[in-house]
């Protein structure tokens, strides 16, 4: 097992300073530091960093923090502490971004079926943003519909697994014969053929809402992390970047 590298060792130590301060100060760092939606009157776009360092529960932070000690630190070694750090913020900020664009899909959807029936979409984005919403909409638009409004609009993203989808595929493009082992799967699986499925996965169910992992998961910030990671290793072993370490 490769020893941990610094700059993966000091991310794990700030993910877990924040995770015992949610402990103590839960809903005022929520507020603050998840990932609101631009219309909600938490949002703050610092939020687009922040979130990353925030997470839902122990079990959340155990795996994110595994995958990232495990993955991350074969990468800081390739590339070295800067190059790593640039790479792992920046599939962070893009898996944000995806995740804010669907959501402003969502958004725009519902705002469209229910100004077409006559209500005021003003009027009902100050109501979803003070937390309430008609119960009255669910009979003039597909309960999905609602559904992912109210979701959009309320609830704030947390979580590093947006980077951490990214620090994945790089993983894998870099040691694509490294086996792994899926969970409840007792035989080991190739990174090329592993990391494609789970990406895979988050996909299928961010599309159709069906998720086999589960409630509360911001499948399209997964995505976004791999398509960001994917284009930054791409490119990169293209451009022989991966040969020169920015330390």
């Amino acid at each position: 097992m490769n020893n941990i590298t610094d700059t993966v060792k000091h991310l794990i130590i700030i993910n877990i300073i924040f995770y015992i301060g949610t402990a103590l100060f839960g809903d005022l760092l929520y507020g603050w530091f998840s990932l609101w939606f631009p219309k909600n009157e938490h949002f703050g776009i610092w939020q687009f960093v922040t979130h990353m360092f925030m997470h839902g529960g122990l079990m959340h932070i155990f795996f994110n923090m595994y995958a990232l000690f495990a993955f991350g630190t074969p990468l800081e070694q390739m590339w070295g502490r800067q190059k790593f750090l640039f790479f792992y913020f920046s599939a962070g900020i893009g898996a944000a971004l995806l995740h804010t664009g669907v959501n402003y899909l969502y958004v725009h959807q519902a705002l469209e079926a229910l100004g077409s029936q006559g209500v005021d979409v003003n009027q009902a984005l100050e109501l979803v943003s003070s937390g309430r919403y008609n119960t009255n909409w669910y009979s003039m638009a597909d309960a999905s519909v609602i559904d992912n409004f109210l979701s959009a609009m309320n609830t704030p993203a947390v979580g590093a697994s947006g980077a951490i989808y990214g620090v994945l595929v790089a993983f894998g493009m870099a040691f694509p014969e490294s086996k792994l082992f899926l969970m409840f799967v007792p035989v080991p699986i190739k990174a090329k053929y592993f990391i494609p499925a789970l990406i895979g996965l988050d996909l299928f169910s961010g599309v159709t809402g069906y998720s086999i992992f589960g409630s509360g998961i911001a499948h399209f910030a997964h995505v976004g992390g791999a398509l960001i990671g994917f284009i930054m290793a791409w490119y990169w072993k293209r451009n022989q970047f991966n040969n020169r370490r920015w330390d």
